[in-house]
């Protein structure tokens, strides 16, 4: 078998995500308190920085972990975070739920936890607010959109995107007559 036969495996996804915090009991608390995942073990470091695993449902292992920097006064500040500027480090990921319903219940959660609505609207595959964590990084609460509307033209879907409400009850509004992309079934 010559290297042009060699071919990549095919992923089923991101398994999971690390990330470096500059206090890791309030990142801790954001992300049991406020976005729902569940601490599901800690490593212990022998310099007293623990790494700390989260998973969103027993069914995986884990989906996210948090480990705290050494030094977080030596730390770059934390950049504002803003969906449409790059920085050279993570802008933002998504924490997907299962259905609308689920979607929008958690919505009110986070309202009732004071987690403020950066951004809220409406892609063409998917739902989604999102809102910042206590280290500047983006993190996008969705829910995806039934596949048909979308799986004809995924690049028209991920281009497509309307801006909802951040703030007030109109949050919790959420339009169900979903954009169809690609010909019409």
């Amino acid at each position: 078998m010559s290297d042009s036969d060699v071919r990549p495996g095919i992923s089923t996804g991101i398994n999971h995500l690390v990330l470096g915090v500059r206090d890791l009991e309030v990142s801790h608390r954001f992300y049991t308190e406020s976005i729902g995942f569940e601490h599901c073990g800690t490593i212990p470091h022998p310099l007293g920085k623990d790494m700390r695993f989260y998973r969103a449902s027993p069914a995986h292992h884990h989906h996210l972990a948090l480990m705290q920097v050494h030094h977080p006064d030596q730390e770059p500040a934390v950049k504002q975070w803003n969906l449409g500027v790059a920085h050279a480090t993570i802008n933002h990921y998504a924490v997907t739920y299962p259905t609308r319903e689920a979607f929008l219940q958690q919505l009110r959660y986070m309202e009732a936890q004071g987690v403020a609505v950066a951004v809220r609207g409406d892609h063409g595959m998917s739902h989604s607010a999102y809102v910042v964590d206590p280290d500047g990084v983006g993190v996008e609460i969705l829910y995806d959109v039934p596949a048909e509307v979308w799986q004809d033209d995924v690049n028209a879907a991920l281009n497509y995107f309307v801006p909802t409400a951040t703030s007030g009850p109109e949050v919790f509004e959420d339009n169900t007559e979903y954009m169809q992309f690609g010909p019409k079934r």
